[in-house]
């Protein structure tokens, strides 16, 4: 009976008469009634919880700063690679645990920008003035550079005596020799 006149109450567009029912059937719809969310939910005047003291002295909260790109000058334009101009090749010495000379390329891209590419693989073909590729990714040991130049494209040669992981060293699969 409760349950009926709740319903009534809460939702006028479903009043039903009151018939005497059985007790299953009271049950039954008293069930209903609790699982329904809008017998359950309490109806409330208030807003939503508001700021404490403390937090209201302490400023609002800072929204998180944008992750910054690791190949700005790539993503700025949204390309995958750019044709540059190479203008002064050098050796860059590489970061604490390491050591050795890690070969570099300042590049001037198509774009107007000067960056400073990684040469990967051993010996390189490249002088001032060569039109190299440019691709995203940055030399971990190396601080400032964050671009790698493209192997076997444009100027820049492929790696001659790659035998393993060719294809990111821009050489072709070596011949069998014929035996005649």
């Amino acid at each position: 009976m409760a349950t009926t006149f709740l319903r009534s109450f809460l939702l006028p567009s479903l009043r039903r008469p009151v018939v005497q029912a059985t007790a299953t059937q009271t049950a039954v719809s008293s069930l209903a009634a609790s699982s329904s969310p809008l017998a359950r939910k309490a109806f409330s005047t208030t807003s939503a919880h508001s700021a404490t003291l403390n937090q209201v002295l302490r400023g609002c909260r800072k929204p998180q700063r944008a992750r910054h790109a690791v190949s700005p000058a790539l993503s700025a334009i949204h390309a995958p690679a750019l044709k540059g101009v190479c203008v002064k090749v050098g050796i860059t010495r590489p970061k604490k645990p390491n050591s050795g000379e890690r070969k570099t390329a300042r590049v001037r891209l198509s774009t107007g920008k000067v960056i400073t590419a990684y040469i990967p693989g051993e010996g390189h073909n490249i002088q001032q003035h060569s039109v190299v590729l440019v691709r995203g990714g940055r030399a971990q040991d190396c601080p400032g550079v964050r671009y790698h130049l493209v192997r076997g494209a444009l100027d820049l040669g492929g790696v001659a005596t790659r035998m393993s992981s060719r294809s990111k060293y821009g050489t072709k699969k070596p011949k069998k020799a014929s035996v005649g």
